[in-house]
């Protein structure tokens, strides 16, 4: 059922299996005990930073392929992006698979289009099983947007920290067999629109995009003529300290008080001031680790029954900035509930 940017599924893609894969600082944070699998070797094993982040893609989706018992040649597409060029890390990460691939890029809402294009082939009838994949590294980031960690500059307060993570999830059919355990479903999306409210400072991110993810959530509620109270809780992707403050003021002006029902996986996953992650996580991997190691736990130990996941993504280039062109954004709505 569509209303206007809002999708309701009439046969709800089932969440089999998920996994979550994180670097040594991601697992030293408030979140560690929850990832699957964790490393201290930042490079995984690699040879440079680039194959590390494939490597952490082809763990996240062996991860979920194993926790549902099944074989790659089970699944029927693979819907995954990253934030390097040519979409690198998925590229190679997922070419020995042997999977029907499409590579998808939303910066850091990478997961939510994910999600969403997954969801659309499961509801639709045209996959039973389908792997929506994303993945980043601190490293490869800092070079590609950024300056080479051998540069040593500073990063100002506002900046925020690149999560080292990959997230996994596996979407098929209802299983209507499996009544003995409690079961994931997505409910329906609401796909974004490219907002772009004039920021051009890449070290705050957070208030590129907290606009977008205003509206994107503004958008669902009038969708679904529905509110705040409808969800346990709204979590945001990475607006990090900054942005998550944004936020709540733009809803303030709505007369909406989200303060008590709103996390953000930018802001959960480091101890940021522990951790000296200045305004919080940020990347591909940051809501993708975060949804595939601790929300979905938490949704199934029965702390929240039903939520809307909003990852948001700042579509700069590394061209755009030099440019002189402002950062748009986007935010992507997934209703998720546990039955």
């Amino acid at each position: 059922m569509k209303r206007k940017n809002t999708i309701i599924f009439e046969n709800r893609p089932e969440i089999i299996s998920f996994a979550s894969v994180a670097g040594k600082k991601e697992s030293e944070g408030p979140l560690g005990k929850f990832f699957d699998i964790t490393s201290d070797d930042d490079t995984f094993g690699g040879k440079c930073w680039e194959e590390a982040e494939s490597r952490m893609q082809m763990a996240a989706f062996n991860k979920a392929l194993e926790k549902a018992k099944l074989k790659k040649e089970d699944v029927d597409y693979i819907v995954a992006g990253d934030l390097l060029g040519q979409l690198m890390a998925s590229s190679f990460g997922m070419a020995d698979m042997n999977v029907p691939f499409l590579g998808v890029y939303g910066a850091c809402s990478t997961i939510g289009e994910a999600l969403i294009l997954g969801s659309f082939l499961v509801d639709g009838g045209y996959a039973d099983r389908v792997m929506a994949l994303t993945s980043s590294h601190f490293a490869t980031a800092e070079k590609e947007f950024r300056f080479p960690l051998a540069y040593g500059n500073q990063r100002p307060l506002s900046a925020t920290t690149t999560v080292t993570g990959s997230g996994a999830v596996l979407l098929g059919a209802c299983n209507t067999e499996a009544a003995d355990k409690r079961r994931l479903y997505v409910e329906g999306v609401t796909v974004g629109r490219i907002t772009d409210f004039g920021i051009n400072d890449a070290n705050n991110m957070g208030a590129a995009m907290a606009p977008a993810a205003f509206r994107t959530i503004k958008e669902n509620f009038e969708d679904c003529y529905s509110g705040i109270e409808d969800f346990d809780c709204i979590i945001t992707g990475d607006l990090g300290n900054i942005g998550s403050e944004i936020l709540y003021d733009m809803f303030i002006n709505e007369d909406i008080d989200i303060d008590g029902k709103h996390i953000d996986c930018g802001r959960e996953i480091y101890d940021i001031k522990r951790q000296d992650a200045h305004s919080g996580g940020s990347g591909c991997g940051c809501a993708a680790s975060t949804l595939c190691g601790y929300i979905f736990k938490q949704m199934l130990c029965g702390q929240w029954s039903r939520i809307l996941f909003v990852p948001t993504g700042a579509l700069m280039s590394t061209v755009s900035l030099h440019e002189g062109n402002t950062i748009p954004a986007i935010a992507h709505a997934v209703i998720i509930s546990v039955e």
